[in-house]
């Protein structure tokens, strides 16, 4: 697993990383989710050893990235797609890690299959698109067939396929027992990739939660609700202690889920025309988690 206690980086009078622990476990799809600045990126370097704390410490599977003797083997990361010399190739950028991990020549066909650039892999990586880069970045990753997978904004520049080919891919490889934590601020691809959460903002942890909890949690799950009795539905819902609010040919209820609702329909003889249950997206669930933190931040800074 990955693992952070206590970690924190400094730059001066700026803390980027403030106190933070958490785990990423085995055989799921962790997300790793903040504001721009929340510092996820200068988390993701400390784990991999770009960067050293201020206090506290990371590992990967109880080591160290920096003490790894082989690192593709263990840990494939993406943190920047583009980060390639512009006058190699794919095939010989990738070449050049296998060799320097140890890793067999084969490997580089794999992986070049895998993410779909044979095609492409004799030509200079400057040529490539930023799709393809990120393509280029994946096949890295998974070059030295590693048990632990860091991504950060892997989808940027791909298209639908791309997009629904890594989602396959991380779900699989989750499966199969790996560890991933996937950076990313594309909330609507996240909500159906990942397992897991892990949110900060301002350095800090704000939740470490799996994915249904977090939306429910954080949500103002509500039912649209249509009769022909109107105003005697609306009285109904409003004795048995809901939130009535108006919505287009009905009403908009709180604090009463859809079956409830049924049975109260039923008990006073209304005939319903609409009960819609809505539940929250991952969207906007993070949405009101941030936008809280912002606001008790501010409230701390004026006091």
């Amino acid at each position: 697993m990955i693992r952070t206690r206590h970690l924190t980086k400094r730059y001066g009078d700026t803390v980027a990383v403030d106190d933070l622990s958490f785990d990423v476990h085995p055989g799921l799809v962790t997300g790793f989710l903040g504001p721009n600045g929340a510092g996820k990126s200068t988390t993701l370097r400390l784990v991999l050893g770009l960067d050293s704390p201020t206090a506290g410490t990371t590992d990967i599977d109880g080591s160290p990235y920096r003490d790894l003797r082989t690192p593709l083997r263990t840990v494939g990361a993406l943190l920047d797609g583009r980060a390639v010399h512009p006058g190699r190739s794919a095939y010989h950028h990738l070449l050049y890690l296998a060799q320097a991990n140890g890793l067999p020549r084969r490997r580089v066909g794999d992986v070049l299959d895998q993410v779909g650039l044979v095609d492409v892999a004799g030509r200079r990586t400057r040529t490539y698109s930023l799709g393809m880069s990120q393509r280029l970045g994946i096949a890295a990753a998974l070059l030295g067939d590693p048990r632990v997978l860091i991504l950060d904004e892997p989808v940027n520049g791909l298209d639908t396929d791309g997009i629904r080919w890594l989602r396959n891919l991380l779900r699989l490889l989750a499966a199969d027992g790996c560890t991933v934590l996937l950076s990313s601020h594309l909330m609507s691809e996240m909500e159906l990739t990942a397992d897991h959460l892990v949110v900060i903002a301002g350095g800090r942890l704000l939740a470490d939660t799996d994915m249904q909890s977090f939306i429910a949690a954080n949500s103002q799950a509500y039912a649209t609700v249509r009769a022909v009795e109107s105003e005697r539905l609306h009285d109904v819902l409003r004795d048995a202690g809901a939130t009535v609010q108006p919505d287009p040919d009905g009403w908009r209820v709180l604090d009463l889920d859809a079956a409830t609702i049924g049975e109260l329909a039923a008990e006073h003889s209304l005939t319903l025309h609409e009960l819609t249950p809505h539940r929250d997206t991952l969207e906007n669930a993070y949405a009101r988690l941030t936008e809280n933190a912002a606001a008790f931040r501010a409230r701390a800074g004026a006091a």
